[in-house]
């Protein structure tokens, strides 16, 4: 019904919220497949794969360095169970602390440099597949798709962090 290697016609696509709502939980669901595997064959807890993930969503352009307090309120987690997470990461070598020169009691978390390679080789088909589809969109649909993501992630970290409180559709927030 969505989308298939076939040759023959499909039809298009729907564009309602129920069409949107079945995508967007089969794709959550084949990511958390991935982290799954990943964390499974580095032994590790899938929350350990999804820390690893924020800590590197963090090290992004334009981003700060991810710290205890953030990766606490990015996973919902306590402050005890991210110092677990912390601890069980850095101690096989996924990531490292450091201190922050301008006050020396704020720590930041870092991708260890030689977990890189680790995680490119098991997200490279990812990569590939990612690009297997990409490569079936010009440039402007790749630009829609990219703010539409992107203004979903907005509104879902605006969701998450104000409370879950949502303006009516059409309403800008008070």
């Amino acid at each position: 019904m969505w989308v298939s290697e076939s040759s023959e016609a499909q039809p298009e696509p729907r564009t309602d919220l129920q069409a949107f709502a079945f995508l967007l939980r089969r794709l959550n669901g084949e990511l958390n497949h991935v982290t799954h595997e990943f964390a499974r064959r580095q032994g590790l807890h899938p929350t350990d794969a999804q820390a690893l993930a924020a800590i590197l969503d963090g090290e992004g352009p334009g981003h700060e360095p991810l710290t205890p307090g953030g990766l606490s309120r990015r996973l919902n987690l306590t402050s005890g169970a991210v110092t677990a997470v912390v601890d069980r990461l850095e101690r096989v070598g996924h990531i490292r602390r450091s201190r922050d020169v301008a006050d020396r009691r704020v720590v930041h978390l870092h991708f260890a440099e030689r977990a890189l390679p680790v995680a490119a080789e098991f997200f490279r088909p990812l990569a590939q597949r990612t690009g297997n589809v990409c490569s079936r969109f010009d440039e402007d649909e790749l630009r829609t798709v990219a703010r539409f993501l992107g203004a979903l992630v907005d509104e879902l970290t605006d969701m998450r962090t104000d409370g879950g409180e949502s303006p009516p559709p059409g309403r800008p927030p008070v």
